[in-house]
């Protein structure tokens, strides 16, 4: 017997075809819409139509008399039973239903339950509500404006609009650093409101058993174990007799971290009706009031050696959270991981000052496919950057040679506080720009331009902080952000693996059970992955923010291996040796000088159940919590080119190309597909997605017909190239992937349509790079902002 060959039975490196698929493309999937239990009612949200108003009166005599109504909640009858408000993850408060005013449109306000879900919404009709309209703000500027309004007038002692100020670096060194530069850049842009849209929206089935007292729910969340201890706070029952059921979720983005007042509606109405009870959000619903991304606002300058050397960073965001501040974040870091920009720079001084805002607006700022606010940052910096090089007269490839990291400078600590580890930014840049055909390319554009037509080439370099976080300084609610793997081996050498994450569609059926075969050998068709239940699942932090597998993988990774330990313990027993001399290779140990004597992981597993060693206890399984020493740092440059229609402003991508390093990857094909995602999001963020609010405060992108997603039909063509720089560590070396294409790609779209009007000497245009804007700014030759109020064009 020899060792295995890893890629045929399905370890790191094998393109092994998703498990789940196996389900989900035959219908088989379990969504949270498909669970009916006995006797179980369905409810719906009356919802305000305005944004900022005072209300007046409620009525809900006719949705009582309405037959087959049985439950109609109102805010006063949920500050009866202390309900009417709850904590968000920021450690703000958030009205449950409204009581005093509603605070954005969308805001729940009555709940009704009933026999069917077209009964509830008859209900949901026969409410009738006077509001008092109020003056609505739909941006930073007017939050702070003198006079605003007092949108959380609820909170004690809040004077004016502000739920945070923050700051970090060396505010000192960098005013040195600037007035000693030679050129001074300047950028001001806004990141505007984006949506996760998955296909799915949120959800819940809530059952209390008033017999057991146990809370059952099934829920559409990507941290099962984190709504489970919010719910905990919330409503007052014994954490462990409450029981969170994620079942396969039809996409979360991030959309699914926090804890939506639905969830806690359907839970109250269970308890009070003694039935099941059914919520399953619509699309207008999603839309509108969950939690949505970005909408910051950047002022920021770049010290600037005339050589292209940048000597300080000088950065100041505003963000608007909307009516309250429900961020699922780290504890300590109210504007997420902001501090992230430049990391992949040798920058030595920097000072990044934040602001958030209270406006009438839906909560904001989930970590939408990133890590706590790194789209921002990465955005932010690359269009710098492209600015900045501008400002230099420089080659924008040249500007980042000059100032990214070389390899021998890792471990490196930036100027805002973060270690970043490892990588080869210099080899990943010039494999994009040998893809690309760089200097081909600029000749090709320089010739275009004679004749007319307008080409484009955008750059984004940039590194992603991912698997927040080590204990020392990540929390969220005071729990440390570690994660957990439960590993049982059979006798039979079948293993069951459960973990505290949650997939949304990344794999890890699939992938988790290729850890396990790398560092067991165990075949990955042998390996059952369960997640999603708290009642059975290790305590974890969910999935979000790209922690899968620098986190959670990781955990599974250390558990096969406490597994492994055993197992030769085990088979030092089987082969009547001293445990020092057993050696092992994949799949199976051996006696050290004789490899012809050895005994396989599936023989071990056997034995843990029938013929293990004096003293030591049956079975084959451990449990593993990491806390990982620090983050990883994936790199990737992501490279466009366009072409600019100057008469009509629209913009057609020419060529896309994809240089990721994540490090080690388990499934090669897994990465690809996660990679193509992510720039399909980016395309969308850079050219179409626009949600928005009118002067009213009325959000215009509340629909698919005006909130677009790109289909096969727009979305380009990619070409993907890869290098490989393992964490250092990591068990397996990966460093995590799901987003950076969403982080880095926005920058090359939309520096790739400046660089092709650039000599109309535009300096922005605030994302969506609609044809009008794009149209507008060639003509007027100045920015084109796109901060709200706007109207419909």
């Amino acid at each position: 017997m020899t060792a295995l060959d890893e890629v045929k039975i399905g370890g790191l490196g094998a393109s092994r075809l998703r498990v789940e698929d196996q389900r989900f493309v035959r219908g088989r999937g379990t969504y949270l819409d498909d669970i009916k239990l006995p006797g179980m009612l369905y409810m719906e949200i009356v919802r305000s139509p305005l944004a900022h108003a005072r209300i007046t009166r409620i009525d809900t005599s006719k949705a009582w008399q309405i037959p087959g109504v049985r439950l109609v909640l109102t805010g006063e009858m949920m500050a009866q039973r202390n309900l009417a408000w709850m904590p968000t993850l920021s450690y703000d408060t958030q009205a449950v239903l409204a009581t005093d005013k509603v605070r954005f449109q969308g805001q729940e306000v009555v709940v009704v339950v009933a026999d069917d879900p077209y009964i509830a919404k008859d209900g949901c009709d026969a409410v009738e509500i006077d509001y008092e309209p109020l003056p609505a703000i739909v941006n930073p500027e007017q939050s702070a404006a003198p006079g605003a309004p007092i949108i959380r007038d609820d909170k004690p002692g809040q004077t004016d609009n502000t739920c945070y100020r923050w700051e970090v670096g060396d505010r000192e060194a960098t005013e040195r650093a600037f007035a000693e530069a030679d050129v001074v850049s300047s950028l001001k842009l806004h990141y505007p409101r984006s949506h996760p849209s998955p296909i799915e929206c949120c959800g819940a089935v809530a059952d209390f058993d008033a017999g057991t007292g146990k809370l059952t729910v099934y829920m559409t969340t990507q941290a099962p174990h984190i709504v489970r201890a919010a719910v905990a706070l919330i409503a007052e029952l014994p954490e462990h007799q409450i029981r969170i059921v994620s079942p396969d979720i039809g996409g979360g983005f991030g959309n699914k971290v926090p804890v939506y007042p639905g969830y806690v509606h359907a839970i109250l109405a269970s308890i009070l009706t003694g039935r099941p009870v059914k919520w399953i959000e619509d699309k207008t619903g999603n839309l509108i009031s969950t939690g949505f991304g970005r909408d910051m606002y950047l002022d920021a300058q770049m010290a600037l050696r005339r050589d292209g050397k940048i000597l300080a960073v000088r950065m100041h965001a505003d963000t608007d959270q909307g009516a309250f501040f429900a961020d699922a974040q780290p504890s300590k870091f109210k504007v997420g991981l902001l501090h992230s920009a430049f990391a992949c720079y040798d920058i030595g001084i920097g000072y990044i000052t934040a602001q958030g805002h209270y406006t009438n607006k839906a909560p904001g700022g989930v970590a939408y496919r990133c890590s706590f606010r790194v789209t921002e940052a990465m955005f932010f910096q690359e269009r710098m950057m492209q600015a900045a090089a501008t400002d230099l007269g420089m080659d924008q490839a040249e500007f980042r040679r000059i100032n990214l990291r070389r390899d021998v400078a890792f471990p490196a600590r930036t100027p805002f506080g973060f270690l970043v580890d490892s990588g080869q930014y210099h080899k990943c840049l010039q494999v994009g720009l040998d893809a690309i055909g760089y200097d081909e390319f600029r000749r090709e554009q320089a010739a275009a331009r004679e004749k007319g037509r307008l080409l484009g080439i955008g750059i984004s370099t940039m590194t992603e902080p991912l698997g927040a976080g080590n204990s020392r300084e990540y929390d969220i609610l005071g729990i440390k952000m570690f994660d957990s793997a439960e590993l049982r081996v059979h006798l039979t050498g079948k293993a069951i693996l459960r973990t505290g994450a949650r997939t949304q569609g990344q794999g890890h059926e699939t992938t988790w059970a290729q850890i396990v075969a790398h560092e067991l050998g165990i075949p990955a068709d042998d390996v059952v992955v369960e997640e999603g239940d708290t009642d059975t699942a290790p305590y974890g932090m969910g999935t979000y923010a790209s922690r899968s597998t620098p986190v959670a993988g990781a955990a599974v990774s250390m558990a096969a291996r406490k597994v492994r330990a055993k197992a030769r313990k085990i088979a030092a027993h089987l082969l009547e040796v001293s445990e020092e001399d057993v050696e092992w290779e994949l799949g199976r140990f051996y006696v050290r000088g004789a490899p012809e004597r050895g005994a396989s992981i599936q023989e071990c597993a056997m034995a843990a159940y029938s013929n293990m060693p004096d003293g030591m206890e049956p079975g084959l399984e451990a449990t593993a919590y990491y806390d990982p020493p620090n983050l990883t740092w994936p790199f990737a440059c992501y490279i466009v080119t366009v072409e600019v229609d100057p008469e009509t402003g629209v913009w057609d991508v020419l060529r896309v190309v994809a240089v990721d390093d994540c490090g080690v990857r388990i499934n090669p094909m897994i990465v690809e597909g996660q990679i193509m995602g992510g720039l399909t999001e980016a395309y969308a963020m850079a050219s179409m997605q626009f949600q928005t609010y009118d002067a009213d405060g009325n959000m215009i992108g509340a629909n698919y017909m005006d909130y677009l997603l790109p289909t096969a039909w727009e979305t380009p063509g990619f070409e993907l190239h890869e290098v490989v720089t393992p964490c250092p560590h990591h068990p397996i070396g990966a460093k995590g992937v799901g987003e950076c294409a969403a982080v880095g790609g926005p920058a090359a779209f939309v520096n790739a349509v400046i660089d092709a009007i650039g000599d109309a000497g535009v300096r922005n245009i605030d994302m969506p790079l609609l044809p009008d804007r794009v149209w507008t700014a060639l003509q007027t030759r100045q920015s084109v902002s796109g901060a709200p109020p706007v109207g419909r064009s």
